[in-house]
């Protein structure tokens, strides 16, 4: 299993820093992970890591900005040189039942730029039944995969998440996930991805127990 090419090593506070992101870069450079940054420091981190995964977030962290500013973020981060597309869906209209609403947000957002959409889902604050109605409104908009949470709500990936959620697309899960043993678990639940701002910690467990 080539676990660093499937961690999302992560730094996406609200004080992040410019440095912060060139320390994640460089971690991912050195231990063959991913990066996902910020969207204003795409530009950046395309040109000092052009060979690293660079994925970035869309509509962070709530998911509520209009349609039409998803879709320009989106287009913007692709022209500056990201790779993937984590997008925040929008929770309130999945749980408000304006399910057309949902899915063509997300349809547009696809549909803006080639790049690979990952639909974050925000899994602690929906029902199973919501869950399930998510999974399928993205999977009908032609999203690439789903993501579990943006780590900003109460609660992070869970086992029965993943293997819920991955019953309709490929997960990256994320939100709280600090090592190896967590890591190992949520694979093992079905996730393709894991995003973590522990990226080099898991590795490096990872790495120890696999010696």
């Amino acid at each position: 299993m080539d676990v660093p090419g499937r961690i999302d090593h992560t730094v996406l506070g609200p004080a992040t820093t410019g440095d912060d992101v060139l320390t994640v870069l460089d971690e991912a450079i050195e231990y063959g992970t991913n990066a996902c940054i910020p969207p204003c420091y795409v530009d950046m981190a395309a040109s000092y890591a052009p060979e690293t995964t660079i994925a970035t977030v869309v509509g962070f962290p709530h998911g509520q900005h209009a349609p039409a500013s998803k879709v320009e973020e989106a287009e913007r981060v692709w022209e500056d040189g990201a790779d993937e597309l984590d997008l925040v869906a929008n929770a309130g209209r999945l749980r408000g039942d304006e399910d057309e609403e949902y899915r063509e947000e997300i349809a547009e957002v696809v549909a803006a730029t080639p790049l690979p959409v990952k639909v974050i889902v925000e899994a602690p604050i929906l029902t199973d039944q919501e869950k399930r109605r998510a999974a399928e409104l993205a999977a009908e908009a032609d999203a690439d995969m789903l993501k579990t949470a943006t780590g900003f709500a109460d609660g992070g990936a869970t086992v029965a998440d993943v293997e819920l959620l991955a019953e309709f697309l490929p997960v990256k899960a994320s939100g709280g996930i600090g090592s190896w043993e967590r890591a190992e678990a949520m694979f093992e639940a079905g996730a393709e991805r894991i995003g973590a701002s522990s990226g080099v910690a898991i590795v490096e467990e990872w790495r120890a127990a696999t010696e």
